[in-house]
């Protein structure tokens, strides 16, 4: 009998305790999602919620709370969602500072429980802390990848389908780049069952829906006091499904490149949001797209912001130079 597929989850807060709910219910896996000590009965108790969902929803995994990393050994996955949202009056040094500490505790411990597992990192800032990853672990490149670009896609096509008044099933779109503004709008490759979207809406509607897809974090941050979590946790959970099941999804994700867009020399990458190839064994190629010379442009941009993110992390932390 072939094992379940193990997927362990570090951080529990909403993002996590969201990740294991979709995980759950689309039977993706076997479970674990690891808290703080001082969370560990509430992580406990949230895990045995879940589990005590599935005579309902008629899903069968083994789920798990606990706060001991020996708990996520052998697992095939590991998303990581630990870390501390930006405070009034932190910095983006303050911010990168706090958590680039919390992420290269997690991976040390990640890189020693789980050393064939992929690692998905959802931790922000996301450039910073997939690198930082990607440094403490010593991973192959294809076994580290960032989550972002899948949830601005989501938050691009349903705001496409809302002007619409469409279903969201029929809308296909990309983005590059970073997340937020550092995102590279592609209106040229959005279509609508096959339409490109520039035949159905006007140039203004279609940039009134990135830019709101830029700041669609921060419009659910002024609703509600905090940050989104069901749709970044459906994002990480798009990307999981794709490699458990190996399904070899195109989706955009921060995935290291070099030569590719432009990032950087042979030898010398960063982690950038492209269109990948996502499998069994991770990223398993970057889609090379074309870009007329604006969106290159801007992509040069995003590209350079990550470049600025990372040489302040090396600059706080020269360990991981």
């Amino acid at each position: 009998m072939p094992k379940r597929p193990k997927i362990s989850i570090i951080g529990g807060g909403n993002v996590g305790s969201s990740c294991a709910l979709w995980a759950a219910s689309k039977e993706l896996g076997d479970i674990v999602v690891l808290d703080i000590p001082a969370q560990e009965n509430v992580i406990k108790g949230k895990m045995l919620d879940l589990a005590q969902c599935a005579p309902i929803e008629r899903f069968d995994c083994n789920i798990k709370g606990t706060s001991n990393y020996e708990d996520i050994a052998d697992s095939d996955v590991v998303v990581i969602t630990a870390g501390v949202p930006r405070k009034p009056g932190m910095s983006r040094d303050d911010l990168i500072n706090v958590n680039v500490g919390i992420v290269k505790n997690v991976s040390e411990n990640v890189k020693k429980y789980a050393p064939n597992s992929i690692v998905i990192v959802v931790s922000n800032p996301l450039d910073a802390m997939v690198y930082t990853c990607w440094k403490v672990t010593g991973f192959p490149t294809h076994r580290i990848i960032g989550q972002a670009g899948a949830l601005d896609v989501a938050r691009y096509r349903t705001f496409i389908a809302m002007e619409l008044g469409c279903s969201v099933e029929d809308i296909a779109a990309l983005l590059l780049g970073g997340h937020g503004d550092d995102m590279v709008p592609l209106p040229r490759y959005t279509s609508v069952h096959g339409i490109p979207v520039t035949q159905l809406l006007s140039e203004e509607k279609i940039n009134a829906c990135v830019e709101r897809a830029k700041v669609g974090g921060g419009e659910i941050v002024k609703l509600m006091g905090t940050s989104a979590y069901y749709a970044p946790a459906s994002g990480v959970i798009q990307m999981v499904e794709a490699i458990v099941k190996d399904k070899k999804r195109i989706l955009p994700c921060a995935a290291y490149c070099e030569s590719e867009y432009g990032v950087g020399p042979s030898g010398k990458g960063y982690f950038v949001g492209v269109p990948v190839v996502l499998g069994a064994a991770g990223v398993e190629k970057v889609i090379q797209i074309e870009l007329i010379s604006g969106e290159q442009k801007l992509m040069n941009e995003s590209i350079s912001h990550v470049k600025d993110l990372v040489g302040v992390v090396t600059k706080l932390f020269p360990d991981l130079a």
